[in-house]
């Protein structure tokens, strides 16, 4: 009896997906938690695991397909799988004899090794990319297109007169694809957030020499201490502006309809770049964390978030946001806010630039911050002094630990 494959209950803040990418075609055979397909939401990519080993029988809701919660993707029919090798090919139709002295190896998708005896490609020489290392049909086709590709030759004397390009039309190509949910949802939001809120941005700058000199003398330290945990400049950043929200309590509230609420919690949102767009998924109860148990966190984030496996929960409830620019050469932005968040703090690239310091001009190591809040709940002054409050903590890194 054909069991029905459908997307998860949604939470309450999404309202609908999109099928991204079937990872096995109709007539595959599958093994229970094998991955079946990819919902993209506007926050997250779900994956969809089999229920049981069995066939996929049929796929309801192909990919670019638009879904609601709990609506059926597909339908799964219960058959016994080989384990080792997934069985023999897709069921109830004859495959052929894979390549001359090719050894199959285990974790072969039927479609890939259906592929590869088409195309005389040998499985063993075939990197596999899917779950656990197995070969996916993606993969077949990559490596018979490497294969196909010809051999560079001997360079020929150049024609006496080149080709001029294509003009007109034939030079402008134009390439139209649909906007992601992920990258939809983005820009609804930044957009909103200037709509919605009155934001403005103060900036200052920072001497990163005082962390620098600490990184340098403790990090070897540090890491040892703490199973290979690198010692970085977000976690000082991460627990400097959680000090300036305990004095500035308005910059960690929101804004409920005609209602402040102010949090008596630390969640600090850490943006993190990705292919999909930008992520932030929320380091939970900062104020208790060590520097290491926030580096480890940043971390984990950061490495999920690139192979698109954050949850939904990850990424919800901050109560303020930390963004770094600086990584990519950024020298100077306004952060824009995350609703329903009254405070972003932009971190930029650090360059070594003269600064005055007891009458005399002295090279350091500089970093513009930026603080983006909205000017409905914080005045300019609290603005002001909270970024100034960071930069000391920065600047005297000892005043984080002794909470001074």
């Amino acid at each position: 009896m054909p069991v029905d494959i459908k997307t998860p209950t949604f939470a309450e803040s999404i309202s609908e997906g999109t099928v991204a990418v079937w990872h096995k075609e109709v007539g595959d055979a599958v093994q229970r938690d094998d991955v079946l397909v990819d919902v993209e939401t506007d926050k997250v990519v779900i994956e969809i695991f089999a229920p049981m080993d069995g066939v996929l029988a049929e796929i309801v809701k192909p990919e670019g397909d638009t879904v609601e919660s709990e609506e059926v993707l597909g339908r799964l029919e219960e058959a016994a799988v080989d384990a080792a090798a997934e069985g023999p090919g897709d069921p109830g139709e004859k495959t052929a004899a894979p390549a001359p002295d090719a050894p199959t190896p285990a974790g072969v998708a039927p479609s890939a090794r259906k592929l590869a005896a088409q195309s005389g490609v040998n499985l063993a020489a075939v990197d596999g990319t899917g779950k656990g290392g197995r070969v996916t049909k993606e993969d077949v086709q990559r490596h018979a297109t490497a294969a196909k590709a010809p051999e560079p030759t001997a360079k020929a004397p150049e024609p006496a007169a080149t080709p001029a390009p294509p003009a007109g039309d034939e030079a402008r190509v134009e390439r139209r694809v649909p906007m992601t949910r992920l990258r939809a949802s983005i820009a609804e939001r930044l957009v909103d957030a200037q709509r919605t809120a009155a934001m403005l941005t103060t900036f200052n700058e920072v001497n990163m020499q005082p962390v620098m000199t600490m990184r340098r003398k403790y990090g070897e330290e540090f890491q040892a201490r703490h199973n290979g945990t690198k010692l970085g400049f977000m976690s000082f950043f991460v627990r400097a502006a959680v000090e300036a929200l305990k004095r500035f309590p308005s910059v960690n509230a929101s804004i409920d309809g005609n209602d402040i609420v102010y949090h008596g919690y630390y969640d600090i949102g850490v943006a993190v770049s990705t292919d999909r767009g930008l992520v932030v998924p929320v380091v939970r109860d900062a104020d208790a964390l060590g520097l290491h148990q926030i580096e480890d966190a940043i971390a984990e984030y950061g490495s999920r978030a690139r192979d698109g496996k954050l949850t939904l929960e990850e990424m919800q409830g901050g109560t303020f946001t930390i963004s770094n620019g600086g990584v990519f050469g950024s020298l100077l932005s306004t952060p824009i806010l995350n609703p329903p968040q009254t405070g972003i703090l932009g971190m930029h690239k650090i360059e070594q630039r003269p600064v005055a310091e007891g009458g005399e001009v002295v090279v350091r190591p500089m970093m513009y911050l930026a603080l983006s809040y909205d000017h409905r709940l914080i005045d300019g002054r609290e603005a002001v002094r909270f970024l100034v409050t960071v930069k000391e903590l920065i600047e005297d890194p000892a005043r984080i630990l002794l909470e001074l």
